[in-house]
This record gives C-alpha cells, structure tokens and sequence, in this order.
C-alpha cells in the first residue's frame, strides 16, 4: 500500500494525473444571438459580461459537455456583436477573482480599444466579487461603479509555488531534473528555490506590478501614482472602502447603473440586450450565461501540479 502511495504521488508531481476529462464535445459554437434582458423600446445598450477567472483557455464541462469558449474569445465575440448591432454603449458586468496575467491584459484592451473606436460610453458594474485581474479589466470604463456589497481590490501579482522536497524524500522520490542553465527550473516544487531565484522572480513579479498601477493610475486618474501604489498593496476592499479611497465612482444597483449608463449616452430611453450561444440561456438583466455542466471538470478532483503562471487574482485559499 505504501508503495502504491508513492507511485500515486509521483505521478502526480510529474503531472501525469493533473488533467483527466474525455473530450466528448468541443465548446458550444453558432452565432451569437441578441435577447433584450431590460427595457423594451429605444437603442440598444449593450450588457456584456467578465465572470469566472479570467483566462484564454476554453472552460470545460463533465466529460466534455457543456464546454464554451474561454473568457478572453468570448468578450472578443461579444465586442464585435455589440459593434455589429450598433450599441449605443457598453455595461460590463463583473463578477471575477481576476485571472491571469495576460488574459487580463488582453481582455482590458479589446475593451478600450472599442471604447476608442466606437466612441460609446463604457461602464463597469462591480458586483459580487470584482478583484485583481477583473479590476484591472475595469479600468478600461470610462466610470466605474460597485454594488454596495462588492468586494474589489486584490491591486497585486501573485505567483504559486510549493516546495514538495520533503514529501519526496519522506517517500523515496528524487528529483532528477535536467537543466541548461542554473535558472531553468527556477519555481520548482521539487527541491527549495535559492535566494538568487526568488530575487530573479521577484523582479518579474515587481515588473507586472508596476505594470498594474500604470493601468490603475491612467482609469482612476484623479489619484496620484503614488496613491495608487499605496492602496496596491494586494488587500481586498469593501464597495465602501473602495468608495472612500477613489477607487470607484459611486455604489450603485446594475438597474441604477443601466440608468446611469442611458444618461452618458444621451439617450431618453433605451433597453439592454446581451449576446449568447444557442446553448446558453438568458432572461433577464441578472442572467449569466451558463450552458449544462459548464464549468465542471473532473480534473478538479484530483491534485494537479499546473504549469507555473503569473495572475492577477485574489485566491486566498493559495497554499
């Protein structure tokens, strides 16, 4: 049995057991249909949401069902359908943790980009959970408001790590990692990291930080950098700290917000339509779009070693 536990724990380490699904289905396709959520006469102000952890990887469902594409391809869609209808402005919903680095990059610049090229009011609605990655996606609104119980802030990086040497030599695992270069295998969770490593992640780390209070600092521009780096120090924020501390524009409901959204555009009545899959169902202006089984994945049941990222994501359950 012993010996059984150690084949099990060594699989594990080399990653052999971190991913197990059966593809039985790619992500939901077709075009996206246009269902109005809110209101019914005037243009149309366009809801479109960031939920879950921000990623350019397609979330998977059981067994391959119930799969769609990744948040990253899906706000792109969405944009572009928006565009397409000719949306007279833009609520982005947001309910995330935040996510990678990258992937919240990319999904901050298709939005400003779009702002910029439609010229079309661009409004954030915060709601339960709006941290990290998905703030950092906020800053691409021209305003920025919190439900009064959100939780946002999380301004920071974070990179996982483990250091599983112990484990291993508790079981008779050694590690036996070839490497070019004294810094290849530098994060390891098979043997301790070195000082000079940490201080080489460190720095990339430092790098995407500054990086992160650029973008802060150009969406909240009535703070100062220095402000800005203050409030970054990777805690999480009450609506009402935010609030307080410039972070927001104001508390406000999504129905509040649409309202207010109607008002930037100038317009004296409008409704709110989304974009969804054929699968996906819609109803109304609280709806996310969720096919069967999305977002269950049997690799959650077991404890996979995942390749080594760098997020912008509030996880307080990081070992």
């Amino acid at each position: 049995m012993r010996h059984a536990s150690a084949i099990v724990i060594a699989l594990t380490l080399l990653g052999l057991a971190g991913c197990v699904s059966v593809q039985l289905g790619g992500p939901g396709r077709g075009e996206l249909e246009e269902k109005t959520v809110y209101g019914e006469r005037g243009p149309k102000i366009a809801l479109l949401d960031i939920d879950g952890v921000i990623s350019s990887e397609s979330e998977r469902g059981t067994l391959g069902f119930g799969a769609r594409e990744s948040v990253v391809a899906r706000v792109r869609a969405q944009l572009d359908r928006a565009e397409e209808v000719g949306a007279r402005a833009l609520i982005l919903r947001i309910n995330s943790p935040g996510g990678t680095v990258t992937a919240s990059e990319i999904v901050h610049d298709e939005i400003r980009q779009f702002r910029e090229k439609t010229q079309v009011p661009v409004v954030a609605q915060l709601m339960g959970v709006a941290t990290s990655g998905a703030y950092y996606v906020a800053m691409a609104a021209d305003a920025v408001y919190a439900h009064p119980t959100s939780v946002t802030g999380s301004i920071g990086v974070l990179m996982v790590g483990v250091n599983l040497s112990g484990l291993m030599e508790k079981v008779g695992v050694e590690n036996q990692t070839l490497v070019s270069g004294p810094f290849k295998d530098a994060g390891s969770p098979l043997r301790p990291m070195t000082e000079a490593e940490r201080a080489q992640l460190q720095s990339v780390i430092d790098g995407l930080q500054e990086r992160f209070v650029e973008v802060v600092s150009r969406g909240r521009p009535q703070l100062s950098r220095a402000r800005v780096q203050a409030l970054a120090d990777g805690r999480v924020y009450s609506a009402r700290q935010a609030l307080e501390h410039g972070l927001v524009d104001g508390l406000a409901s999504l129905p509040d917000t649409v309202e207010e959204t109607r008002q930037r555009a100038g317009l004296e009545r409008a409704h709110v339509v989304v974009f969804h899959r054929p699968r996906e169902w819609r109803e109304n202006l609280y709806s996310t779009p969720r096919p069967f089984g999305a977002g269950l994945d049997l690799s959650a049941l077991l404890p996979p070693v995942r390749p080594p990222a760098f997020l912008y994501l509030w996880w307080p359950g990081a070992p």
